[in-house]
């Protein structure tokens, strides 16, 4: 567990405060987001199904105690692809346990360029599903057409809209509708969830639930800058509404103040 008791910060958008530090690699037009040859396609299977699953189950159930609230509202559209959006308040943590919202459906999130670095699952992150933000317009053309691809294959596409990782964080910080393009151009439902937090009785460890809710939906009019905005402000609306279930704060989070001397 991080052992900070108090972080200071400045600006909610930008400020970063995972302990791992990376210079991240390029993702330019030569990555291959589709991985669709023979032996990368059974690498994913053997990977995702075979050897993290049984780790992220021990790691949701044993080291978080996990319970999940409104899984039922994903069953009614297990047979499409959705989006997923969720609060960043785990560096490992959010890489594993969002695979267990929609299981058996397998999942894909779009990450950092960073994660390709970091040492042994790094290596991995593709195979497991990691959609990284390309360098580049040519990059970004094979990684939005990833996207559909997935989509309309079925599966959930996570994406944590907060961008930066706080450890332990309690509230929900503003987010861009940038990422909100993706469901209003695929024309599928969104998910939001939320990681709250919850005082232990014997372990030092805060148990962790996590609330489900949705389908949340763009309205039918309008262009598309105004569907995104609206549909980012209802997800945003209701992850602050799940978000106060938290009631133990590991680590307090103050802002700096502005010396305007």
């Amino acid at each position: 567990m991080d052992k900070r008791k108090i972080i200071y910060y400045a600006d909610e958008l930008h400020d970063e405060f995972s302990t791992f530090e990376t210079t991240p690699p390029k993702v330019d037009a030569s990555y291959d987001y589709e991985r669709r040859s023979p032996g990368k396609r059974f690498l994913r299977f053997f990977l995702y199904r075979i050897v993290m699953y049984p780790v992220v189950v021990f790691y949701g159930r044993v080291i978080f105690r996990q319970r999940i609230v409104g899984k039922e509202k994903l069953k009614p559209f297990s047979h499409m692809g959705y989006f997923l959006y969720g609060n960043h308040t785990q560096p490992l943590g959010d890489a594993l346990l969002e695979t267990r919202l929609p299981w058996p459906k397998s999942t894909y999130v779009i990450v950092h360029p960073n994660n390709l670095a970091v040492p042994v699952l790094g290596r991995w992150t593709p195979a497991l599903g990691g959609l990284p933000l390309p360098d580049g317009i040519k990059a970004y053309r094979n990684f939005l057409a990833a996207i559909k691809n997935r989509i309309a294959e079925g599966h959930p596409v996570v994406i944590y809209p907060e961008a930066h990782i706080w450890p332990y964080y309690t509230k929900i910080r503003p987010f861009p509708d940038t990422s909100f393009a993706y469901p209003v151009e695929c024309g599928v439902p969104s998910f939001c969830f939320v990681n709250t937090y919850h005082k232990s009785r014997f372990l030092k460890r805060p148990k962790m639930i996590t609330y489900i809710d949705g389908p949340f939906f763009p309205p039918e009019e309008g262009e598309t800058k105004t569907k995104k905005k609206a549909l980012r402000d209802a997800v945003y609306s209701r992850m602050t509404e799940l978000a106060g279930h938290s009631d133990v704060e590991v680590i307090r989070y103050v802002k700096r103040e502005v010396n305007d001397g």
